[in-house]
Formats: C-alpha cells, structure tokens, sequence
C-alpha cells in the first residue's frame, strides 16, 4: 500500500461518508451553521446592536440585520485591525486577508479569525484532496510535493503577531508544519514579496522536485510554468515533473487559460480541478470532473444567501436562504462567516445547476458586468464568446477587458475589447464576428441591442501586445498575489490607461 493510499484511508475517506449529507440535507446543516454563528456572535459588539440574543429563526435573523457591503463593515474591521476585541468576531483577530480594493479605497482588509481559518480555509484545502482522491483512487499525490502559489504578507499597525497580507501567504504562515514536509517552494521563497523575483526562484526550487499538484491561478501559474520550461530547455512540462497528476486551480476562470496548459502538459492523465476560495472564505469545489459545476460547501463557518441579480440594487430586494433558490437564476452571493463577515455582499454571481446536492457555477462579479445600453453583459457570456471564438479560429487569450464606447464620433455605439493573445487568431475579423455572435446567441439582451445595429454596432477587438495586462498591473503596485485583470466594466476608466500603455514599448523584464 502507497503512501497516498494510507492517507486517503486514514484522514479523507471518513470525510467522503460526511460529504455524503450534502445530497439530501444541505438545508439543515445550513440551519446548524446560522445557529452557531449568531450564538458566537451574539456577545460581540455587532451582536448586541443587532440584537442577536433574539434571533430564533432565519426570518429573525434577515429582520435583524442589515445587507452589508465592505463600505459598511469598514469602520468596524479598522478598529479590530488596531487591536479592538468583541467587535464583528469573539476575541481579537490578528490576520488580515488583503484584497482588491473598493471605489474608496486601493485595498480591503478581509479579517480572518482562528476559527475561520480552521473551519472555512483549510477545511476547504482538506475537502479538495478527499474529493479529488474520492474521483481518482489510483492517485499517488502524497508520494512527491506539491507546487502551491503563494503571496506575500507585512505587519499590521504596531500589533504584536498580527499581520496583513494575501490570503496564500496567511495560509502558508499557518500551515502545519507536516504539511511542508509535502509542499514546494520553501516558506521564505513562498512569501517573497516581488512576483517577478519569486517566479524565478520558485522555478529554479522546483526544476529537479517531484511535483505531484500544482495549485494556484492559472495566471500566475502559467508565467511559473513558462519560467520552468525556459530553465529547463524542455518542450513539456512532464518531461520536468513526469508524475505530475493535477492542477488544483482557483481565482480566475480557467476557461481563456485552458488551452495553453494542455499545450504545456500533454500528458493524458493529467486532471484539472477548479475550486471556489476567496478573501473572505472557501465556497465550492468541482466534485466530478465531467462538470464545470462546483459543490457549494456547507457545513464550514459560512451560512449563505441569495439575492436575485434582476432585483440587484432596489430598496427590498426578495434575498433568499438556501431552501429559496432556483436552477438557471443568476444570484449575488451574500456570506455570514466565522471571521465575523455578517450578511456580506461578497460581489460574485452565481448560477445553480442542481439543487440535489447544491451546485453551481460562478457567472461573474456585481460590479464586472456592461449594461451601458440595456444589454446585461456578464462574465460567463464573455467567457462563452471568447471560448467559441478560440475554438473556430486557433487562437488562445492570455488575458482580456472589454468596456462600452457611448458614442464615437460618428454617433456610433459598440463594445470594444482589448485581447491579448498567445497566439493570434488566424483572421482576427473572424474572431470578430464569432465572438460577437456567440454573444447575442447566449445573451437575448445583447442580441436585442445588436439587432439591425440599430442600437449597438458590432464589437471591436483590439490586439493588445505582449506583456500590456501585467505592465498595467505592475504600474498599480498589484503584481502577482492574487490581483485580477477586471474583464468587464461600464466605466472606460481601466481601458483608458491600458490602451495609453498599448501604445508605448514593452518594458524589459528583470529575473
């Protein structure tokens, strides 16, 4: 018996018999997780505002507190970030996830307790091994090491042992010292702060260890891979790490990125595995590999609720708990954590695909989305487009945004797109025209706005040179770690700049 095979046997397959409850009693574990978060916080001091001592039911719970945004969670994570106790959580809490900022601000501070970081954060690690061992027996994953991305972190304030940084770093600062026995690069190349510093030594760490997983977002992911192949001379990256069996991947969807992996790893046995983990918690992994779809997790320190995204916005909005959903509805998410998150609009949507158990994919961000003429464009359909586009004419996306032009100067209203490809398409009027089909094929809003181009014109796509998507991320101080490309916006604030830098030499890279 292998190494993973006692593993498994040990520590992951009473987890799957757990796991099992999923399918028909989501609903109730869901009411044991809303109990035990208002009675931990019922002494705190949001508690007491909120009259926590009186919730009996969900209803109560719904009455009692308010919708909140980070905005209005700011003041109180600012006071428990200088060492405040009982403010949103029991005690002090020391960690602070950072994370993209908000309109007021270039960060946010998600707080991350010990409880939090046990019963939602690594609790979510755990259940991707037992599911991913549960899909694939014959695995030999803790018979080499695995490649986990991390960021980086820096005091908080002048407190003693507290600490703000990407939610990798915090998870890789408390990470049981067994579990690095299994885990590359070293902590302190892990941490390091410059991406473009740490991409080369964890390349150069790694080149002669047996890498089993590879974990991480497949951005940041893809330029490590590339720096491996460039030390190693090869032409495949299983001839680097020939055992090499999945890639564990999150962040950022997968599907722009999809085609390079398996262009870099043409192994067939080589598996992929998409897992839903934020700032602010671990909320789904994709449990079967023939489905996109992921497993909403629920029995961690997350109680969860869902606000239809057509009633996005108005004064009372008919916000659901789990029991209330409906397959195909495009939903905002809204979390209560164990890091003392309460009623959080934590800006991803998602659509359910099942009830029975409780899946789901992520359809976009509440604020990544184009409706400057009444089209309702979201990130599945961009990403639907994008993938057709690939598909019909060879070409592979590195990354992409895309914002509305209002009126040009001939009175004209379109969409235009700054794409940058690893390899251009073989007619980019083509890709053009496919992309702006599939559009109006999965959305009837856009293709309603297209019609006779009465309203909108067709799309425009306009190549973006290579390396303009981390040059503009570089020039935000927001390199590495967990920062993304926003894809959609109705402001042309973001595609302003790139297009200004679009136009100016590529700066060299320094390894």
């Amino acid at each position: 018996m292998n190494l993973t095979s006692i593993v498994n046997k040990l520590y992951f397959q009473p987890r799957h018999r757990e796991l099992e409850r999923y399918t028909h009693g989501g609903e109730a574990i869901q009411d044991e997780i809303l109990r035990y978060l208002v009675e931990q916080g019922k002494d705190t001091e949001y508690g007491r505002n909120h009259l926590f001592s009186t919730i009996q039911s969900y209803y109560d719970f719904a009455q009692n507190i308010p919708v909140n945004t980070y905005e209005e969670l700011k003041s109180d994570i600012d006071r428990m970030r200088h060492g405040e106790h009982n403010v949103l959580w029991p005690g002090q809490v020391k960690w602070y996830a950072k994370s993209s900022g908000t309109t007021n601000d270039k960060s946010k501070f998600i707080p991350v307790s010990s409880e939090g970081l046990q019963s939602i954060h690594y609790q979510g690690g755990k259940d991707v091994v037992a599911l991913y061992l549960a899909n694939h027996p014959e695995s030999r994953l803790f018979d080499g090491k695995s490649l986990i991305l991390g960021g980086s972190h820096s005091p908080n304030y002048n407190l003693p042992n507290s600490l703000v940084g990407d939610l990798s770093a915090i998870l890789i600062e408390n990470i049981n010292p067994l579990a690095n026995l299994r885990r590359v690069p070293s902590k302190q190349v892990a941490l390091l702060s410059d991406f473009e510093v740490k991409r080369n030594r964890i390349a150069e760490d790694t080149l002669r260890q047996d890498v089993r997983s590879i974990s991480g977002v497949p951005s940041w992911m893809l330029s490590v891979l590339v720096r491996v192949m460039e030390l190693s001379g090869k032409t495949h990256l299983e001839e680097v790490w020939p055992n090499l069996e999945v890639f564990f991947h999150g962040g950022i969807a997968f599907t722009p990125y999809r085609k390079q992996f398996e262009q870099l790893i043409t192994k067939s046995d080589m598996h992929y595995m998409e897992t839903y983990n934020a700032s602010e918690g671990f909320f789904g992994i994709q449990s079967d590999p023939s489905d996109r779809s992921m497993l909403l997790m629920l029995d961690y320190g997350v109680f969860y609720e869902f606000l239809p995204m057509d009633e996005f916005g108005s004064e009372k909005p008919n916000i659901v708990p789990l029991s209330g959903v409906e397959v195909g509805k495009n939903y905002a998410m809204l979390i209560t954590t164990a890091c003392g998150l309460w009623r959080y609009e934590i800006g991803d949507t998602v659509q359910f695909t099942s009830i029975n158990p409780y899946k789901f994919i992520i359809t976009g961000r509440t604020k990544y989305f184009i409706n400057a003429f009444g089209e309702e464009l979201i990130m599945d359909n961009a990403e639907k487009g994008i993938e057709a586009a690939c598909k019909a004419t060879g070409a592979q996306v590195s990354e992409y945004t895309a914002a509305p032009i209002y009126m040009d100067a001939n009175a004209k209203c379109r969409h235009q797109w700054l794409i940058e490809f690893a390899k251009e398409p073989s007619s980019l009027e083509e890709f053009t025209i496919i992309l702006d089909t599939k559009l109006q094929e999965v959305n009837s809003d856009y293709e309603a706005k297209r019609f006779r181009d009465i309203t909108l014109q067709r799309l425009e796509v306009i190549p973006a040179r290579k390396n303009l998507f981390n040059d503009w991320l570089k020039s935000k101080g927001k390199l590495g770690g967990q920062h993304k490309i926003p894809r959609l916006s109705n402001s042309r604030k973001n595609i302003e700049e790139m297009l200004l830098l679009n136009n100016e030499a590529p700066k060299p890279t320094s390894i």
